[in-house]
């Protein structure tokens, strides 16, 4: 039986989950522009999580259940947060 194959960052789904709820918090700009600023930039210092298969993707939703390793993401996101508002390009 074939199963679908791709090549995933989990890392994004991650970051993503995290972001809006951050942004929220430090009442900091929620356009696309700054969304994607902060996102990438946190992404840049985050080690990345490749899955090719559905069983790595559910191996990697495990971790964000590791509280390290949730605390990095946030770490890294809320210093892009602090990044981008110095400097917005919206």
């Amino acid at each position: 039986m074939d199963k679908k194959l791709y090549l995933k960052n989990y890392m994004e789904n991650v970051v993503f989950l995290l972001l809006d709820e951050l942004l929220k918090e430090k009442g900091a700009c929620t356009c696309e522009r700054c969304r994607h600023d902060v996102a990438a930039i946190a992404l840049n210092h985050l080690p990345p999580k490749y899955v090719v298969s559905e069983t790595g993707e559910v191996y990697a939703k495990t971790e964000i259940l590791n509280q390290q390793f949730r605390t990095n993401a946030v770490v890294e996101i809320l210093k892009a947060i602090e990044v981008v508002q110095k400097n917005p390009r919206h």
